[in-house]
């Protein structure tokens, strides 16, 4: 089999919220009786930027009323209690703040949202993986004090690029003098991620790599590289443009150069320093342990059902959809998706096969009683791209370039159907 199309869709959960559709309300207690709750993904979503990237479709607003951020912090708390309630017994593996900025919050609001994680769900953020995700324009030093004090130990900033006229090319009018800064500021950290973006339509091989230089000069120990994507309702909607070409070129000068550099490859996007050693989990594992997500935006993950708030991209749906949630009932959960067995064997793999660790073969057999090759024909049809060891399945050099075409192959008919059918306002 011959892939032609390298970027199709990124796959960084499955199934997407696209697929998602409203159900009769259950109750908390009810979604969670029979789940494990010890070791999970507590991921808090702040949905508001002071600007909208022309490249984003993010659940986030920009610059909402005055009031509007401490009302939605007061129901994030109100959810967070309904939630510990349904599950007294959890604990807290991993940490994720998203968004959004979370840092678009005042460093006192940053404290309201600290104070979920350790007091409401009793979390020693100084001893757990914590990650927080900030911007050029709000990782100011008062607020990356309250994070240092708390225990966070990964900060993520997007960058996407150190060239003004690229950053303006997709709708993000952002100063590299700010950029810098906001770098300087980041340091003490024990990891600090930079996103980065390719594909522009301003971008050459020589500004890419200008900007992967610049950016190391700061010595990042992760970058996450990312490809473009012009999606419905996003500010670069409107523009007619095929350019998987240049995305892929720019796609191996990225990889290489952080190579030389001394940074290994995880994934498709995500390069870390070979001699770094993040805080990493040792009891959490993203294909089998559930995750409780808090705010409008934010998803929870139990074994056989996926459930969040409404989605969407277009301004007015989404200031009607947090207007509805910040008075919402948190007892109980009705929008989401069910996973049967079926979907439980391809979240499984999808989760596994895209990182260069790979699908352990093993693994899969003793959660789901089966080879994987028995239920996914296609990993054996695919040699250019997946190959197989004595122990795992896992992605070429190739396949690594190829994976936003690759997780797309193993979707069921039913999430491709719901996600096409999916309005999206």
């Amino acid at each position: 089999m011959q892939l032609t199309q390298p970027y199709q869709a990124y796959t960084y959960a499955y199934p997407h919220k696209t697929a998602y559709r409203p159900f009769t309300p259950r109750s908390l207690t009810d979604v969670w009786q029979a789940e494990p709750t010890e070791d999970l993904f507590l991921y808090i979503h702040i949905p508001f930027c002071d600007i909208r990237c022309g490249f984003c479709n993010l659940f986030t607003t920009t610059n909402p009323e005055k009031s509007f951020p401490t009302q939605y912090l007061d129901a994030l708390q109100r959810q967070a209690d309904a939630t510990r309630q349904a599950l007294p017994n959890a604990t807290i593996a991993q940490i994720a703040i998203g968004g959004g900025t979370p840092t678009y919050l005042s460093p006192t609001e940053l404290e309201r949202v600290v104070a979920i994680a350790t007091d409401t769900f009793g979390a020693d953020l100084h001893k757990i993986p914590v990650s927080v995700e900030t911007s050029p324009q709000t990782a100011t030093p008062d607020r990356l004090a309250v994070l240092r004090a708390a225990g966070i130990d990964r900060i993520s900033i997007g960058v996407q690029s150190t060239f003004d006229a690229e950053l303006k090319g997709i709708g993000r009018p952002q100063r590299n003098t700010v950029v810098e800064t906001a770098l300087s500021n980041m340091r003490g950290f024990p990891t600090r991620n930079v996103d980065l973006i390719y594909g522009n339509p301003e971008q050459t091989e020589a500004s890419w790599l200008e900007t992967l230089k610049q950016t190391l000069e700061h010595a990042p120990e992760q970058l996450y590289l990312y490809p473009l994507y012009v999606r419905p309702l996003t500010g670069m909607s409107k523009m007619d443009q095929d350019w998987d070409d240049l995305r892929l070129r720019l796609y191996y000068v990225g990889r290489d150069y952080l190579r030389e550099q001394g940074y290994e490859q995880r994934s498709m996007r995500h390069f870390q320093r070979v001699e770094h050693q993040p805080l990493e989990s040792m009891a959490y594992a993203c294909q089998t342990n559930g995750m409780i997500g808090l705010g409008c935006g934010a998803r929870s993950y139990t074994s056989t059902l996926h459930y969040s708030s409404e989605y969407a991209v277009g301004r007015r749906a989404v200031r009607d959809i947090l207007s509805h949630w910040i008075t919402r009932d948190f007892t109980q959960v009705d929008y989401g998706f069910t996973l049967d067995h079926n979907e439980q064997l391809r979240r499984y793999l999808l989760k596994s096969l895209l990182n260069t660790t790979g699908l352990d073969k093993a693994a899969f057999k003793q959660t789901f009683g089966i080879a994987a090759h028995e239920v996914f024909p296609t990993l054996a049809q695919l040699p250019a791209y997946i190959v197989e060891s004595a122990t795992h399945w896992q992605l070429t050099e190739t396949g690594l370039a190829w994976s936003d075409a690759i997780g797309p192959l193993f979707y069921s008919d039913t999430v491709q159907q719901l996600s096409t059918e999916f309005s999206l306002v």
